[in-house]
Order: C-alpha cells, then structure tokens, then sequence
C-alpha cells in the first residue's frame, strides 16, 4: 500500500503529523481475533495498517484481541501469524495479546465504579437486550443502575473472585439509555465466564468485552491511528467515551470500508459453517477466501498486495467484482510462472510416418515474460496425447483445431495433418492417426505456409501422471446471501465447485516440482502443487484459469 494515491486515511495521518499530533510518530495495529483464519478482507486490512506505519516511517502491532476463551484457539494464532508474514508483513518486536492488559483493564473499569460511571447489574442478557429499547425509541434504566458506589466495588470483586454464575452480573458503563446511539445505552464492559484461557489459564473468571478492550488496548501500546472497519463507526463514540473518562492516552480512530468480493462469504461464522460441516476440506481448502485456502490454490502474496491496493481505500461499502482479483494474479503469475505442458482429459495422437521407437529432444521456452528463464527440452515421439477438445471428427465452422484433412502445428515441434480416427465398440473415440513434415521442426514451414491452431501435447512413453483438481467459484450466486425465506447461504453453494481429473498427463520435467511450486500450464492455466503432494502421484490444483474476465468487462465498458 506504499504509492501516492491520494485517500482520507493517508490524509488524515499527513494532517496529524502537520499538527504535531502524538510529536509525529504514527502507530497501528492489526488486532485479530484468534477464532479462525484470515480471509482476504483482512488482508485488506493488513495491507492498510502495515502499510500506513510503513509510509510514514511508523510501526504496526501485531495484537491478538483475545478476550473470548471460550472461541480461541493456539492453532488460529499461529496461522494468523504464518498468513501476516506470508503476505510480506513483519511486526518485529510489536507481538502484543489484548490478555497481557487484563490486569490494567481491570483496575481502570474499578476507576470507573468509584467516579459512579459504572454498574454491576443483575439483568439477565435477554433483559438488558429488551431495557435497551430501539433506534427510535429511548432505552429503559435497569432497577440496579442506582446502586451505590460502595456496592458495585463489593460486587464487582465478587464477580473477579468467581462467587457468582456465569451469566448472572455482568459490569455496565453508566452512559445514557436514551441516546440516539444505540452502543451508548449504557454497554456491558465486563461478563462471568468460567473458561480457561489460553494464555492465562484460570487466573480469570471475568472478561472484558470488545468495546471495553479495544480502546484500553490501543491506548496502553501508545496506537496513533485505530485503523477499523466500518461497522465500527457507530462505535467510535463508545470507543472515545471511555478513553475520556481516564488518565489514558487517547488513539485517533477512522474507519473505512470493509472488502466485499463478489461469490464469497466473509463471515468468519460462517466460514466456520462451511468448515463444521463438511463443506469444503477444511480452513485451507482452496475454494475459500481465507489466506491458507488462497495460498494453498496458488495465490502468490503479490497479486493479493496489487489487488487490495488497486480497489483502494473508500468510506462507502461496495462489491468487488472477483474478476479484479483474477486478473491481478494473472498478471503476477504471467510474469513469474513457468511454462509446462500438460494434457487433462488426454487423446492419443499416433504420428504413422514417425520411425517407431525413436525420440528426440525438443527446445522450449521456460517464459516468454523473462528472457532469463532460459529453455528446457521436452521429449518428443510418435504417440503424443493431446487434449480431447483439440479433435474434432466432424467440426463446426471456425473450429480451426485437429480434424480429418487439417493440419496445424504442435506447439515447438512440427506441422502435423490428421489422417483419421479410430473409434473402439462403443463408437467412442480412442485414438487419432495423423503425419508430420520432418521439415517443420521447431515449428515454422521453411515454405512460409500457415496454419491457424497450436496444439500442447505431451510424449505418451515419457509422460507422467498426475492428478489436477479444477476449481470453480464455491457459490454460484454472486451474493451467497442471496436466498429466499427459509433457506441459508449454503444453498447457493456451486455443486459443480470442484472436478478432479486422475487421468491428467504431464511432460516430465514436472517429476521435481515440489509443494507451492507454481506453473502455467500451456493454453490450459495456472496450476499450483498442492501442499498435500509428498511422493507419490503428484497433486495440482488449478489457481486460475488463462482467459481474464475482468478485461472482458472493462472493454465492455469502455465500449459501452
């Protein structure tokens, strides 16, 4: 996120730094919560804060928001932590868990209850929700909200020395139940919860909750800038309300709008969902938008930096066409990929005037993008496989590939003219017959004739077999929220999601591939090793297809 373009947050901060705001210094925080994995929304984040702090000289937390132990788990902070890092972010010494500040926090919420601005109240959750009245009209003051200071103190270290059940106190700011503002009316700072933590065991039986935390949380790390979302809006005013009421410094907090990307869920509840229930593979699974799933597929951390950069920083909420992030993977891809061929659903193409038993080695470029990529040989003889789609028997006009009579080119081997084909009992076709030009080696005609197609193909005898996952948009809808009463977003889910090819031939250079290694596999796509290949039959799963939808619809839309 490091360029000039012009957005209110850089302008905000450039603003402060003038003023002499907090002498200068610009900090951030990225602040997960340790419930799940990163998607791509926060990778937009990511990018934003880590980039801010970059720019301006400052530095950016890596804070764990870890007050739910009931939801948190060791395994999300190491894969938050694994996806930053991956994304090319580093927090150095600036590792903060929201868990270390619970013994600061606690000491300020008694500050409060000794200036009579909080409460202990003994409503139950459904009764505070139905005191809290609605967006037009006023709350109602719990009967306890006038207890006295004295009170409160005895409860409240009751509530920390766990003498009461879960559910059955909890600690309230005492604000304004008849704000306009709904987060106002009065919010619960603190709620019994007999869980171990994580990281503090038992020590706690009471814990903050979010609006209460996130501003304590800022304000003991010296946070400049709270960079948030922008369902956090509404909240600002809790968020500044309770910083005013204590010795504390106070973060300036701004919201933009969050990432939303068409044919996704963002919904880490939803993800969960997906995952709980047998769905998709697990949080890796490479139809998900979580960092891992999209690692896993092939994303490079790249494309994903260009694209949270290209869509740019807005206070409006929009719907991001996920063709966009296509085509900036594409674009990085393009650039750093190496060529490979590889046939998915193979035909096999006899080459009748070829000598049988003989091969030779072919020349072929490893990336026409990077001349510093150098070649490679591919071996060539007289059984090739080529794709089934490259054949057709009786071709409709504008069909310019292999058929009866026609000859094309094999992509930096010869000029090849199908001859005939050969069915097996059920009529299906098996095998395609066919004669080369020995003079097109490399594949150019010294006689200066043309063909209109070009076909990969690999050496049947030299092939390797390898399996391809192809994968599609895990919802077909556009909005996955989309669906009439009665139903969830799961309906939407795109049966269709994932097809998995066994009988896939490569050339054999892919044999040394190894997890993570990426390819483009010639007129077919992008292709990632999967994570899960050790020995064995190799695993590649498709990142991405050639074709770019995105610069469909820009030429669309220019034209139109």
């Amino acid at each position: 996120m490091q360029n000039s373009t012009p957005h209110f947050i850089r302008e905000a901060i450039k603003e402060d730094i003038r003023a002499g705001r907090c002498d200068g210094r610009v900090v951030t925080r990225f602040p997960p919560e340790p419930n799940g994995y990163l998607h791509i929304g926060h990778a937009k984040a990511i990018c934003i804060d880590f980039g801010m702090a970059a720019e301006f000289g400052g530095e950016c937390h890596l804070r764990f928001d870890d007050t739910n132990p009931s939801r948190e788990e060791q395994r999300y902070i190491d894969a938050i932590q694994e996806d930053v890092r991956w994304l090319g972010f580093d927090w150095g010494e600036h590792l903060y868990f929201a868990s270390d500040y619970f013994g600061r926090m606690h000491e300020l919420a008694v500050m409060l209850i000794k200036a009579g601005k909080a409460y202990v109240d003994d409503l139950s959750a459904d009764e505070i929700r139905a005191h809290r009245g609605t967006l037009t009209g006023p709350g109602r003051r719990s009967p306890h909200r006038d207890r006295t200071v004295e009170e409160n103190l005895d409860l409240f270290e009751r509530m920390r020395a766990g003498e009461f059940p879960d559910g059955s106190r909890v600690l309230r700011a005492k604000i304004d139940m008849a704000s306009p503002n709904l987060n106002m009316r009065d919010p619960v700072m603190y709620r019994i919860l007999k869980v171990p933590h994580h990281r503090q065991k038992d020590a706690w039986c009471i814990y903050p909750m979010y609006d209460w935390a996130h501003g304590l949380e800022d304000s003991l790390e010296g946070v400049t800038h709270s960079l948030c979302s922008l369902e956090f809006e509404d909240h600002r005013p809790l968020y500044d309300w309770f910083l005013d009421q204590l010795p504390v410094h106070h973060p300036r907090q701004i919201e933009f709008a969050r990432l939303n990307l068409s044919h996704t869920i963002m919904s880490k509840r939803k993800l969960l969902r997906l995952v709980q229930e047998g769905h998709v593979e697990g949080w890796d699974d490479p139809r998900l938008p979580t960092i891992s799933g999209l690692r896993r597929r092939g994303y490079t951390p790249e494309a994903i930096r260009t694209f949270c950069e290209r869509i740019g920083v807005a206070k409006r909420d929009s719907v991001v066409d996920h063709a966009l992030l296509e085509h900036c993977l594409r674009e990085d891809l393009n650039k750093r990929s190496p060529r490979v061929m590889a046939v998915l659903r193979p035909l096999r193409l006899v080459i009748d005037n070829y000598p049988d038993g003989q091969s030779e080695e072919l020349e072929a470029v490893n990336n026409p993008e990077d001349p510093g990529a150098g070649t490679r040989t591919v071996p060539f003889s007289r059984e090739l496989l080529i794709e089934r789609d490259d054949f057709m028997e009786d071709p409709p006009k504008k069909y310019f590939r292999l058929a009866p009579g026609r000859e094309v080119r094999l992509r930096y081997a010869y000029f090849v003219t199908c001859t005939h084909a050969v069915r097996d009992s059920s009529g299906e076709i098996v095998e395609v017959h066919g004669t080369y030009d020995p003079s097109t080696r490399g594949g150019d005609a010294p006689d200066g004739r043309k063909v209109k197609a070009t076909l990969h193909w690999v050496s049947a005898p030299h092939a390797i077999q390898i399996e391809t996952r192809l994968y599609e948009h895990l919802f077909a809808k556009a909005d996955p929220d989309a669906f009439d009463d009665g139903e969830d977003f799961t309906v939407n889910i795109n049966p269709v999601s994932l097809e998995v090819l066994n009988e896939a031939r490569a050339e054999p250079s892919l044999k040394k591939a190894m997890p993570g290694d990426r390819f483009q596999f010639e007129r077919v796509g992008y292709f990632c090793v999967d994570t899960a290949s050790a020995g064995g039959r190799p695993v590649f799963n498709r990142t991405v297809t050639l074709r770019d939808e995105w610069s469909r619809i820009q030429k669309r839309q220019q034209s139109g």
